[in-house]
């Protein structure tokens, strides 16, 4: 086992917005089961995101 430290990279909250609204578009807001977890999942990463004080995308 390795002792080097894995570092999670976060990805700007503005990111992870366009990924929800793209999800949704394509979903016309009505999700399935799958969609509603991958919705879930980016959710949660845009709030650590936004809580990391992660710097907007450029």
């Amino acid at each position: 086992m390795s002792s080097i430290p894995v570092t999670t990279r976060v990805r700007p909250p503005s990111v992870i917005n366009e990924q929800i609204r793209a999800l949704m578009l394509r979903s016309a807001g009505r999700l399935t089961a799958a969609q509603r977890a991958e919705y879930e999942a980016l959710v949660e990463e845009w709030a650590t995101a936004v809580s990391s004080g992660e710097p907007e995308a450029a």
